[in-house]
């Protein structure tokens, strides 16, 4: 008799969390997980919808203009009131943070129950929409402060990103992959259409010291600093023979080829906009965690993302991210 061939097991995003949370928390009331699960259910939506999009009528943008003076697309809007409203069912949530709202929402008043906060781009590269490139979603969660009073939202939300207790981020492309850390690791899952669970993939990722691709917006240069001017000059001699040239324009598909193929992703400030254009809380600090979580690093040229004390809501940073040895030769010409 023919013996039967045994699969190895799947495992889902789920039940890595709930396995990281039993061995490094052994004591944990699951309340994390059920906040995780919220994000992933949301992202799961978010997906088919995106994949959906040429088919109904979805595509293009509204007439609205955000407080980052982006006009916001009609996925922008469904993908930020999936998120906030998948984790308006979970009461361990006090506060949301969107790039797409002008304030924070206020679910709750942080306390002992309600102790997380969770911030999102919710639709990241969104102005790529309509011509099909890849887009994501990126996440941070914050726990409150012990320190600052309950009716200090602001005191609660504006913590450097070295106090991130998670942070993520989902690509919808060729298939649907979510990245997340918790600060053991960073672990990748790919959306299964056919169970509609993430499973592993890849786990305890490290990014690759040497190679890649360098990436950035050249059409930018004669604003950039001379610094970066002088790295990219040193980069096209050829005397750097490791690195390639790509460039997407979407923020979560350029950070996850570098995450995955190594090189360095550059947002340097310019002339017209000094201070730079990405969000440090809900963007620079989610993917700087994870980027040192993968054995790489990012700066603002002038120091570590995740040391940075944020001062306003959507704040901006210039943002240079990416495995170590690469970060460090774009600072050798670059020191603001």
């Amino acid at each position: 008799m023919e013996r039967a061939t045994v699969r190895p097991m799947i495992k889902t995003v789920q039940q890595h969390i709930m396995e990281a949370q039993r061995k490094r928390f052994p004591g944990a009331s699951g309340e994390f997980s059920w906040l995780l699960s919220a994000v992933t259910l949301a992202t799961k939506i978010i997906s088919d919808h995106v994949r959906r999009a040429g088919l109904v009528d979805i595509l293009g943008a509204t007439s609205v203009t955000n407080i980052q003076g982006e006009t916001v697309q009609k996925l922008d809007i469904i993908a930020n009131e999936t998120i906030a409203g998948c984790l308006g069912y979970r009461s361990s949530v006090g506060i949301m943070v969107s790039e797409e709202d002008d304030e924070p929402r206020i679910l709750q008043e942080p306390g002992p129950a309600a102790k997380y906060i969770v911030l999102f781009d919710p639709l990241d590269g969104s102005s790529n929409i309509d011509v099909n490139v890849s887009i994501g979603t990126i996440f941070s969660i914050l726990q409150k402060r012990e320190d600052v009073d309950c009716s200090d939202v602001l005191g609660h939300i504006l913590q450097p990103g070295y106090e991130q207790i998670a942070a993520g981020y989902v690509i919808y492309s060729s298939s649907t992959v979510m990245a997340y850390t918790t600060g053991d690791g960073v672990h990748m899952f790919t959306l299964d259409p056919g169970i509609g669970a993430f499973r592993l993939t890849r786990e305890n990722l490290r990014m690759p010291e040497d190679g890649g691709y360098y990436s950035v917006n050249e059409a930018y240069y004669a604003q950039f600093p001379e610094g970066v001017q002088r790295y990219l000059q040193w980069v096209k001699s050829g005397e750097s023979d490791t690195l390639g040239m790509r460039y997407i324009g979407s923020l979560v598909a350029d950070f996850h080829r570098t995450l995955v193929k190594g090189g360095v992703f550059l947002y340097p400030p310019t002339t017209k906009a000094p201070k730079g254009k990405l969000r440090l809380l809900y963007e620079a600090n989610p993917l700087a965690f994870i980027a040192e979580q993968a054995g790489g690093a990012a700066t603002d040229g002038s120091q570590r993302v995740l040391d940075k004390k944020p001062t306003a809501l959507h704040e901006r940073t210039p943002l240079v991210i990416g495995s170590s040895k690469a970060v460090e030769q774009v600072l050798r010409f670059w020191s603001p």
